[in-house]
């Protein structure tokens, strides 16, 4: 069966954006997904990339427009500016990798709802008490995830995981990886949805 390898950060406007519609273009096309939230604070010093408060103004700047474009185009609620962006991201991600010992379509839903809880619902997601909840309504044993996302199972996974997307120089989120060819972005995802029609 065909996969595609999904790295993503729990916290980026870009992977919120794509991520129903990576979703379905994988279904479509009998596609499996290989849910991969990595650590950009280890990626970005090594491939030139910077948090957004760190860019240039005019790249700033530039990032509401396309955000503003996109959100009208897709009709999704988001919310440019929420209150709690930017935030750590090591308990969220290692909370979909537990999930994902649950099931793919597990670590899928919950890591589309982490995304929409920060984007449309402006809940804080660092919040160990938010993130249970946000499990409890993707029904998920909340308890139970937490404490296998705090595990030294899930800690040295999430390690693996950044390694692997650092060696196939992935720099960006969300990175799709077909047939070991990187798609970097929502916005690529017509070319990924082209590369999985012919198998």
């Amino acid at each position: 069966m065909k996969a595609v390898d999904y790295y993503f950060s729990p916290m980026s406007p870009w992977t919120y954006l794509g991520h129903a519609r990576f979703a379905d273009s994988a279904e479509r096309h009998g596609a499996g997904i290989n849910v991969k939230p990595v650590d950009y604070g280890k990626i970005f010093p090594l491939s030139g990339g910077l948090p957004v408060a760190k860019r240039a103004p005019q790249r700033q700047a530039y990032r509401f427009v396309e955000l503003k474009r996109w959100q009208k185009f897709l009709d999704v609620p988001l919310t440019l500016q929420p209150k709690h962006f930017p935030f750590d991201t090591n308990l969220p991600a290692r909370l979909i990798i537990a999930a994902d010992g649950k099931g793919t379509g597990s670590a899928m839903r919950l890591a589309g709802a982490i995304l929409k809880a920060c984007w449309a619902e402006n809940r804080n997601m660092a919040d160990e008490a938010e993130l249970a909840k946000v499990s409890q309504e993707q029904g998920l044993e909340p308890r139970g995830l937490i404490a296998a996302a705090k595990s030294d199972e899930t800690r040295k996974r999430y390690d693996q995981l950044t390694g692997e997307a650092i060696e196939l120089q992935v720099f960006g989120a969300p990175t799709y990886v077909y047939n070991r060819e990187l798609f970097w972005g929502q916005d690529r995802l017509d070319f990924l949805d082209r590369a999985l029609a012919k198998g």
